[in-house]
């Protein structure tokens, strides 16, 4: 009689006693009756936001249940290895399934209990609502029932179990090389995806479809994550970096087109002004590895230069530069200020760093607040900052009007989110450039070691100059849109921290939870804290604890961040690579 073993790695251990087979189909019940019931009424009023008292189309929080439903299905389907499935579970199916299916349970219940809050109980849900709750519950409890793949450590904790990053599994090969005709068709689905999802929760009318819509968002991308889809297409991008760099610019171009009024464009060129000082940002933070808590200073300095030579009536400086001039005259002048800054407080390290930029993101405030022709100069207004900057006109383009381009028609926030969109790009090209040439070397060195990358030749006090003044010069860039765009500049944006980003504490989190030193990262982690305060609007008192609490999950969960490039990855779990080869050494 012949043995069969398996590797501890791949193991099949199960949670509960259920059979694998009816645990794996009490998931995909509760995965399609789940996604059924958003076919179905869910209250008798129609006041709940999106009207659910419809039976046979979804409305609302309806169609978030609808695909969170659906993907329990896909993953349940996936564990039974069904050909042309196997793609979206490279890393193991169970774990994930418990991760979607966590996420279709609290998305429902998300709105079943806003339901309740809204309308004054439980006693306001139909039979549809009811079912929707317990086909959620069942999915879950069919999900637990799984043999979860263990880790490389032979982890018993279910909990550390699924939350084992996909990334450091030694059985998690890099994706396979497919036709080249084929990676690309995969590159623009997966862009098209994402410009959907994108567009979908900009459009969000009401906090609670935004809730959850974030929450199912959230779960998914965990559950894909954990299960290693995500890693095999950053596989598939990576060997096709600039034909996905050019296709995410032109997806993001067309999103103003996608929607039908101003307002959402709106979000988007300040979630562009946001996500472009970020990066700049990054550079400092990110590359080597300063602390510089007064960052949001030099965005300032960028936005009341060009204010000041952009022809405004209430301008101290009578003259008027064309655009270009303007641009280029606002990111030198932040560049100048980096120098300023830096020059005399880069010797210093750490929190005394720290400590002595937060000064300055202060003095700049103050400063701003008195030239106003009272307590100092006549030069930026003071309080009331420098208002009525005219819109721009670019090659006889007035970003200011209403134009109709194939039928549809790009309001003022369109115009100025296509011209930011030009100023990423060029933000984009400059850091990725500069972080892959001899000086980004250099930073990095820095960042991992000061002492040795001294020792070893590096002029650190230089390079980390260069990188305050690059910094500061790429906010500065940000801050000229920012200026005409927002029709005004006043001091209030420009401090420390508050409810309203952009601020050194909201550009600060953007990094390094979406990801330090990567390019992607700080974009997704703008866009998200932007949308949390553009789209949360009622929990506006709690923005702040939502922000702290936010930030400790990401911090004991990902420390790493949303995008981290493998030398992060690896930094962060590094215990857990060694547990994994010791396993594998073992097996």
């Amino acid at each position: 009689m012949t043995e069969t073993t398996t590797t501890p790695a791949t193991a099949p251990r199960p949670a509960l006693p259920l059979p694998e087979t009816a645990a794996r189909g009490l998931v995909a019940v509760g995965g399609l009756a789940t996604a059924a019931s958003a076919f179905l009424s869910w209250t008798y009023s129609s006041s709940f936001p999106g009207d659910l008292t419809v039976t046979g189309y979804p409305g609302g929080l309806q169609w978030v249940t609808l695909v969170a439903g659906a993907l329990v299905l896909l993953f349940a389907l996936s564990g039974y290895r069904i050909r042309g499935l196997r793609w979206l579970t490279p890393g193991g199916a169970d774990g994930a399934t418990v991760i979607v299916a966590v996420g279709a349970l609290a998305t429902t219940w998300f709105t079943l209990i806003a339901i309740a809050d809204e309308l004054g109980g439980l006693a306001n849900l139909t039979s549809g609502g009811w079912i929707a709750g317990i086909a959620s519950l069942l999915g879950l409890l069919g999900a637990l029932g799984l043999p979860r793949d263990r880790t490389e450590s032979g982890e018993k904790n279910p909990l550390k179990r699924i939350l084992a990053y996909p990334g450091n599994r030694p059985d998690l090969s890099p994706a396979p090389a497919l036709p080249a005709a084929v990676e690309l068709l995969v590159i623009a689905v997966a862009v098209a995806i994402g410009l959907g999802i994108f567009t979908f929760g900009i459009d969000t009318s009401y906090g609670e479809l935004f809730g959850g819509f974030l929450i199912a968002a959230s779960f998914a991308s965990w559950a894909l994550s954990r299960s290693g889809a995500l890693g095999r297409l950053t596989d598939i991008t990576g060997r096709h970096r600039v034909y996905s760099a050019v296709l995410a610019f032109v997806a993001a171009a067309v999103f103003p087109f996608t929607q039908s009024n101003d307002a959402n464009a709106t979000i988007g060129v300040n979630l562009l002004i946001f996500g472009g000082t970020a990066l700049g940002l990054n550079v400092v933070v990110g590359l080597t590895g300063l602390l510089d808590l007064g960052y949001v200073a030099f965005l300032g300095v960028g936005a009341y230069t060009a204010a000041l030579v952009s022809g405004a009536a209430t301008s101290s400086v009578h003259v008027t530069f064309p655009f270009w001039a303007a641009a280029l005259t606002g990111a030198a002048i932040s560049g100048i200020f980096g120098i300023i800054l830096g020059a005399p407080t880069l010797r210093v390290r750490g929190d005394y760093l720290a400590i002595v930029t937060l000064g300055f993101g202060e003095i700049f405030r103050i400063v701003v607040n008195n030239l106003d022709g009272v307590s100092g100069p006549n030069v930026t207004g003071g309080p009331n900052g420098i208002p009525n900057i005219p819109d721009l006109t670019i090659f006889g383009f007035n970003l200011g009007n209403s134009h109709t381009i194939g039928g549809i028609t790009l309001g003022r926030f369109a115009n100025y989110f296509e011209l930011m969109l030009v100023f990423i790009a060029i933000i984009v090209l400059i850091f990725s450039r500069s972080s892959s040439s001899r000086i980004g070397r250099a930073w990095v060195a820095i960042r991992e070691d000061e002492t040795a990358a001294t020792a070893m030749g590096i002029n650190a006090f230089r390079f980390k100059l260069l990188a305050f003044a690059l910094g500061a010069t790429l906010a500065g860039l940000a801050g000229t849109v920012m200026a005409h765009v927002n029709f005004s500049v006043v001091p209030d944006p420009f401090v420390f921290a508050g409810p309203v980003p952009p601020n050194s504490a909201f550009l600060l989190a953007a990094v390094v939870i979406g990801g330090m030193g990567t390019v992607t990262g700080p974009l997704i982690g703008a866009a998200l804290f932007y949308l949390l305060q553009a789209k949360l609007q009622f929990l506006q008192s709690y923005q702040l604890l939502l922000f702290g609490i936010a930030l400790i999950l990401f911090m004991r969960f990902r420390p790493e961040g949303l995008i981290a490039n493998k030398q992060r990855r690896l930094e962060f779990h590094e215990d857990e690579t060694e547990s994994a080869e010791l396993s594998t050494a073992g097996a």
